[in-house]
């Protein structure tokens, strides 16, 4: 399940997790918010992975993509 503490006014994260539209593919975590909360990546969710643009921009590729930023 994901958890989290959103900001203010800001959709909660399962609420997003579960708009997703194929959340199979998985979810990019960025290392550098990751690492400034000092979390551990035993915490992050089954499908989910640490990476920053670069994996992003190689995974959508030219095909169209659904992305959120968090």
């Amino acid at each position: 399940m994901i958890q989290g503490v959103a900001c203010e006014g800001c959709p909660p994260l399962p609420e997003l997790a579960s708009a997703t539209p194929e959340p199979e593919a998985g979810f990019l975590v960025c290392p550098i918010c990751f690492n400034a909360r000092h979390l551990a990546e035993d915490t992050l969710v089954e499908n989910a992975s640490l990476g920053g643009t670069v994996p992003l921009w190689e995974w959508i590729g030219d095909e169209p993509a659904t992305t959120f930023s968090y």
